[in-house]
Parts: C-alpha cells; structure tokens; sequence
C-alpha cells in the first residue's frame, strides 16, 4: 500500500498545488537519460511575454553559498529578473547560460547593443553520483526544449534538472507545492539535491528506521529554492519572502551544510518593469510590511511540502557506474508495517 504525502500546514493549496497556481508561471523540462548520462534542464518563465522586455521583480536569499549560479549578482543590485529562470547541473551552467543569451539576442537583435546586455539566471546543483557529469552533455537544444515545453501542468520528481539528484541518502529532484495567503497566492519550486540521512524528518516526525539500510554520508549536495506571488511586492520585501524559504527547508532536517549550496528565489508577477526607458514604469501600490506575516507562512509550508513532493514523486534508479539511488516512497512504503501507530506519519491525508 503506497504511503500518502503528509499534508503540510493548514493554508489552502491552489487547484494545482503547484508554482503554476500564480498565474502566468509555467514550468517545463528537457530530461536526458541514456546510458551514463541522467540529468536535464528545468525553465521556470514568470510570464508568457518576453522577461527581458518586460521583467520582474525579485530578491533571494544565499542561505550556504556553495554554489556556481550565474547571474545572481545582477539581481542583488537591480533587483528584477530579465531571463527566464533555468535549473541544470553544475557542469552544464555555462551551456544553459549561452543559451538564454542566444535565445534573448534572436529575439531582441539590440540586445548588447542599443539595448543592455541581458542576465542570464542559471541555478545549479551537482548530480554527478548518478550522472557522468563530465559529459556536459546538456545543449542549447536541451534548454529550448525546456522552453518550450513550459505549462501550468508540469511533472515533478526524476524530471528536468532532478534527474540525477539524491536527497537524505535516496532519490531527490523536482518538488512543487502552493498555499493561499488571503488573497494572494505562493508558489514554490526546488530542486532537491541536498540532505544527511539521519537528519531527514517528515511533517515533524524523525525518520530513522525507513532509511537506516543506506550509508550516511556528508551533507555536500544542494537546493535551489524557487518562490513565485501574485502579491505586489517591491524587491527587497521578496528578499524577505526568499529568507523564509529556509524556514521550510529546516523543517526537513536541513542545518545548511558546509558542502550545501543553498539559494532561495523569490519574484512577483503582480507588475513588470520596463527594459527600455522610453516606457513608463508602473506606478504600483505595494503590500504593507505588516501584511506580511500570511505570505511568510505560505512560504514556510510551500517549501517544505514541495521538498516532500520532490521526495515522494522521485523514482528509484541505477546511474553511472551501477551507483544506485531508492525512491524514498518506496521505502516508507516497505517500512510501513513495523512504523509506530502513534507516530501519525503514515495515517495523514493525502494531498
């Protein structure tokens, strides 16, 4: 009998339970699998127009910096978004970053010329226990693919980007969940790669005995975190939002390792901001910091319940050189009949 997704919190979820529940977010993958090579693209788009015309505003948070993103630094100082935002291997940063580039110019010929030059925003974790890595075998293509492929409907796990992730000691990858804060709605996204086996809890509970058959091993992967809203906030109040991401993510069991490289990203899409200066900018009354409160706990609990959907959603398989990784459903699943009664993990809701 599978074992149901702990429900997290008390918020609503949107219909989707899923970034794409603010409207005009969608996301899409390109998944790449033969024989040594298990990795992807995963392409969040904030809008349906073109970022780099029309952005959106944005702050994160570096929560352990061990990390190679490009295009952080730009965000920081600017605090908009300008290119779709993609999720790749480590190896592959560089590829996927030409690629927006390629993709902005084709589409924008002024781009760094009578135009500025645009920012990509490439997010990365290392796959390489499952994946041959040193094949850089994502492309161009791969990326366009993930562009393309981008939709409110969207799946999740061993997908895109988190095809060759490990989390806790077993299979990671693409996780989504949304919450309703009043009337505005929270999305978030993350790619899970990240994780010391004895630490993993769920919904609360302490999880030892589902997972004690896998070798401990030293926190050294990472999570990128992803939050979208429809609620209109100026950068540094996203900044705030993305902070409490690592509310959602301590509640897995995550203490921000020294080898982790975790980075939360939170956008609006409740406004745009002009790319050329002969357009207006918006004037747009913003929510009052006071208000603030609801939207911190839909990001507290939209991140930890998309971590438990990347976990559960995640299918168990062999990588590179026979390197093994278990879908941890599978073993919640086989552990369920020894689990305690008064634990209540195993007799929650599904979602």
């Amino acid at each position: 009998m599978a074992v149901p997704v702990p429900r997290i919190g008390r918020l609503p979820s949107g219909a989707r339970d899923a970034i794409t529940d603010v409207g005009g977010v969608t996301v899409g993958h390109a998944t790449l699998d033969a024989g040594d090579v298990h990795t992807g693209v995963t392409v969040v788009r904030p809008h349906g127009g073109d970022p780099y015309l029309q952005r959106v505003p944005a702050g994160f948070t570096v929560l352990n910096g061990f990390g190679k993103s490009v295009g952080l630094m730009q965000v920081e100082e600017l605090g908009v978004l300008e290119a779709p935002i993609a999720l790749t291997n480590t190896f592959s940063v560089p590829a996927v970053a030409a690629a927006q580039i390629r993709q902005c110019m084709a589409a924008n010929p002024e781009c760094g010329r009578g135009l500025p030059t645009l920012n990509p925003l490439v997010f990365e974790c290392n796959d390489g226990f499952l994946n041959d890595i040193q094949r850089m075998a994502v492309t161009e293509a791969d990326y366009l693919r993930a562009w393309s492929a981008a939709s409110a409907d969207f799946a999740q796990g061993s997908v895109g980007a988190g095809r060759g992730m490990t989390s806790f000691g077993v299979k990671g990858g693409i996780g989504s969940a949304s919450r309703l804060a009043g009337a505005h709605t929270v999305g978030a996204l993350v790619l899970a790669n990240y994780g010391v086996r004895d630490n993993l809890v769920i919904a609360g509970h302490a999880v030892g005995a589902p997972v004690a058959a896998m070798p401990a091993e030293p926190e050294k992967g990472s999570i990128i975190i992803l939050i979208a809203t429809d609620a209109p906030l100026d950068a540094r109040q996203l900044r705030r939002l993305s902070l409490r991401a690592g509310a959602g993510l301590a509640r897995t069991g995550s203490v921000f390792g020294h080898g982790s490289g975790d980075i939360a990203l939170a956008f609006s899409t409740a406004y745009t901001l002009p790319q050329r200066p002969i357009e207006p900018m918006p004037a747009v009354a913003m929510l009052h910091d006071a208000l603030l409160d609801g939207l911190f706990q839909a990001v507290a609990d939209s991140v930890e319940q998309a971590i438990l959907h990347a976990l559960w959603r995640a299918t168990s398989f062999v990588g590179r050189d026979g390197h093994m990784r278990p879908a941890l459903a599978d073993l919640l699943r086989d552990a369920q009949p020894h689990a305690s009664a008064a634990s209540g993990l195993f007799t929650v809701e599904p979602t």
